[in-house]
């Protein structure tokens, strides 16, 4: 219930960030406006050749070059929640039956727990966020707009071996919610029943 309580305070982050609330993965916000968040895989382009790197670079251009609408890239580095991952070979270790496999398990986990001890483990995410801003107030015209620019920005990645997914409702809320109280998203992370709650509180 932590996130449909009322701020008290004088500007509350809620207000701050000015989140309306979500529907069918779109982003609301105060004016008519909506966003839509697609997460973009990443490529090592490090590790390309020097002739693999220039057509990247211009195929990137292009890309840029054809899109019809403004758009933010977004690049997140976000500390990975080790303890799920180690609770999950904790358990494997708990049910395996096989010593030899049984004692792997244990030294990894070992392992794995005195490596975040003084390392934190990063993992950066990616974001293209596509705007809106419309007076029309009809929803599903601006949805397939948003769409439509979105199946755009695909294509144009996957020329470049990339690849875009349109988050959901609960994802990009989930977003903006771990972007501003991290501890809490961790602790207590949004679910499906807080994004209806949401919903029926103020939209």
């Amino acid at each position: 219930m932590f996130a449909l309580q009322k701020s008290n305070k004088k500007v509350s982050s809620r207000v701050q960030i000015a989140i309306k609330g979500a529907r069918d993965g779109i982003l609301l916000l105060p004016n008519n406006q909506y966003r839509m968040v697609l997460a973009i895989s990443s490529i090592n382009f490090e590790l390309k050749s020097e002739a693999e790197q220039d057509a990247l670079i211009d195929t990137y251009q292009s890309f840029l070059n054809s899109l019809g609408c403004n758009v933010q890239i977004l690049v997140r580095i976000r500390e990975m929640d080790m303890d799920k991952y180690i609770n999950e070979f904790t358990s494997r270790m708990q049910h395996e039956k096989e010593p030899i496999y049984k004692e792997q398990l244990k030294n990894y986990t070992a392992f794995v727990r005195s490596l975040i001890k003084t390392n934190k483990i990063l993992a950066r995410h990616f974001y293209i966020v596509i705007p809106q801003d419309s007076k029309d107030e009809d929803f599903d015209a601006i949805k397939e707009h948003l769409h439509l620019n979105a199946d755009i920005i695909a294509k144009g990645l996957s020329r470049m071996g990339m690849h875009s997914t349109a988050l959901t409702s609960l994802e990009v809320l989930d977003l903006f919610y771990s972007f501003y109280n991290p501890g809490q998203a961790k602790r207590q992370p949004i679910t499906n029943q807080t994004l209806e709650l949401l919903h029926r509180s103020y939209l």
